[in-house]
């Protein structure tokens, strides 16, 4: 459809899961798109899409990031942060190399990135924070992770309050979206196949989602359809955060 023709787009973590989905909408949508990650270029990755080594939560690293954009694009339209890890440990069992390998990347990346990129950014340009419904609805044994994407929340909205108009900045909050995490906090589990039934029976869509879902939601915030959204955090999970904990079967 076009909607996203002549603007450049910056995805961090677009090796696979989310970030992946989101780099190959962005480029069927007319973007011209770079993305990131710590290790080599994936193979599997087109040809079409500029990709640069980087940890997020380094700030020499991010600086060259950016330095690369300006260098591909001129300027940045979009900043896409979706690079993200999970540790699954309850906050007793989480040790000091735990916090700041997953705060380095999940709350620490997105504060550089942002920092880096807004100098950078076109008039209008938005950025797109991934988060989770764990910012607001705590998954057991994902303590760090529940509170680094809390702090994403945070984020968003105090970027959109200092930055606009000419930066919009919003957050989207995925549910139970099937990518490796979710298959890790599923094995966790005292028993991964019946959490998986009870939690897909809590779906009020009658399905996990797909990084496609995700991606559907990304283009329209990248998009000037919505110019006038900036500072929310939209969530997409299927309906699983709407229910009450009742169990609906037996009622």
């Amino acid at each position: 459809m076009n909607r996203l023709a002549g603007k450049s787009a910056l995805v961090s973590g677009g090796r696979q899961g989310i970030g992946r989905g989101i780099v190959e909408r962005f480029l069927d949508e007319g973007a011209r798109v770079m993305t990131c990650g710590r290790g080599a270029r994936p193979a599997d990755l087109t040809e079409a899409v500029l990709w640069e080594t980087c940890d997020v939560s380094a700030g020499t690293d991010v600086g060259a990031l950016a330095d690369r954009v300006v260098a591909e694009f001129g300027e940045l339209d979009i900043l896409v942060n979706n690079a993200g890890v999970q540790i699954e440990k309850s906050i007793v069992e989480t040790s000091d190399a735990d916090w700041d390998a997953l705060m380095g990347v999940n709350a620490k990346g997105v504060f550089l990135l942002c920092r880096d990129c807004i100098p950078i950014m076109a008039a209008g340009a938005s950025i797109i924070n991934i988060g989770s419904t764990s910012a607001t609805s705590a998954d057991p044994g994902l303590a760090l992770y529940n509170a680094s994407k809390a702090f994403v929340q945070g984020l968003t909205r105090s970027i959109a309050v200092d930055h606009g108009p000419a930066i919009r900045c919003n957050a989207i909050s995925p549910g139970w979206i099937m990518t490796g995490m979710a298959e890790a906090a599923f094995a966790m589990a005292k028993n991964p196949a019946a959490a998986r039934a009870d939690a897909l029976a809590r779906h009020p869509a009658g399905r996990f989602g797909e990084p496609a879902d995700i991606a559907s939601l990304a283009v329209w915030l990248a998009s000037d359809e919505s110019a006038f959204a900036t500072g929310q955090c939209f969530t997409v999970d299927g309906g699983l955060t709407a229910a009450s904990p009742l169990n609906p079967a037996l009622f």
